[in-house]
């Protein structure tokens, strides 16, 4: 629905434009916003308006008129200055179409929140698809987008600029500091198109909002009933992505790899193969260099040369932290299958961490 700042951003606009005194009242006299000089409105003319006893439309030194949002009476707007009689069915008729414009941003975007969800059943699905104009036979993935809980941003209020109705994308917030975007895509978009419209996003909101973003998003589908599978899979990407991903801004389903596998595994099954690989010398025990030698080695397929040369050490130096680590926790690093132990042992520690942290 439609916000009183809204409005009265709105009205603040036209008084500046026109010289005109504005004020909008709800049906009860109640004054929802005012924009320009103050004037004196008479409330009883107002209320006798509003109620439809009172057919003309003056109140004072100002005229009245009535706001519709589509068959129902809304709101009464009096208007005080030269030309009010003109300017003030021009007024209400913006109003009006603002008022149509929010409805039909509100229906659709809880026509999505509900699609999302599963709260609605096939058919109803096809019926209010249809009388919102949303077409069902369009191929679209689920982004879902996430900035920190400290920002005092609404990422609705940028990405409602970058990705236009007009063109079959829709915008809906999660809560304060999450929010999804339905993007239609051509037939011929893959992975590549759909990342580089993530990277878009937190692009964007880093430039223009000033805020670090992470991006996930599900698989494309088809048909519009799908929908809440690619959302699914969004969500599960953003959780999955903040566990072992955490310095990716951007994950997709599609490539959470071991991640995903290991985020369904029980915490009890976790916590014995880590006991049973490192026993009393944990991962968590590792100090930051030798955890980031470790990374830059696995990222650099096992190759010794080029870690060391990425890493800026000798070569020898490499080999000296590699046996040393192999001495510490009993895996050469440089044996593939010792290599995919370490790997995968390092996630399921990063898994048990989070579980315990959201036990507190």
């Amino acid at each position: 629905m439609i916000t009183k700042q809204t409005i009265k951003r709105s009205m603040e606009e036209i008084s500046d434009v026109t010289g005109i005194s504005l004020t909008v009242f709800d049906l009860r006299g109640n004054v929802v916003t005012q924009a320009g000089e103050p004037a004196e409105i008479d409330k009883d003319a107002v209320l006798a308006f509003a109620s439809g006893t009172r057919e003309e439309g003056e109140a004072g030194e100002s005229s009245l008129f009535a706001v519709w949002d589509e068959e129902q009476f809304r709101y009464v707007l009096a208007c005080t200055g030269e030309q009010s009689s003109l300017l003030g069915k021009v007024v209400a008729a913006h109003l009006h179409e603002l008022l149509i414009a929010y409805q039909d941003r509100f229906d659709k975007n809880n026509f999505f929140q509900n699609l999302l969800l599963d709260n609605m059943l096939l058919v109803d699905i096809y019926n209010r698809a249809k009388k919102l104009h949303i077409e069902d036979q369009v191929r679209r993935v689920i982004y879902l987008i996430e900035v920190s809980s400290e920002s005092e941003v609404q990422p609705t209020d940028y990405l409602n600029g970058m990705f236009a109705p007009g063109s079959g994308d829709y915008v809906t917030a999660v809560d304060e500091t999450s929010v999804i975007v339905v993007k239609a895509l051509a037939e011929s978009d893959a992975q590549t198109e759909m990342e580089n419209v993530a990277r878009s996003i937190v692009a964007m909101l880093n430039a223009e909002a000033m805020v670090n973003a992470r991006v996930a998003f599900g698989t494309p589908v088809d048909e519009l009933k799908d929908l809440s599978k690619s959302y699914k899979e969004a969500m599960l990407a953003l959780e999955v992505g903040k566990i072992f991903y955490a310095e990716q801004p951007i994950n997709a389903y599609s490539t959470l790899g071991i991640g995903r596998l290991i985020y369904q595994l029980p915490a009890n099954l976790c916590r014995m193969f880590i006991s049973e690989v490192f026993g009393d010398k944990l991962p968590l025990e590792l100090d930051e260099e030798t955890r980031i030698t470790i990374d830059q080695f696995f990222e650099n397929d096992l190759n010794v040369s080029e870690t060391a040369r990425k890493l800026f050490v000798h070569r020898n130096t490499l080999v000296y932290r590699i046996d040393k680590l192999q001495k510490d926790i009993g895996l050469d690093i440089r044996d593939f299958d010792d290599a995919l132990t370490l790997k995968i042992s390092l996630m399921v520690d990063s898994y048990l961490k989070y579980l315990d942290s959201r036990s507190f």
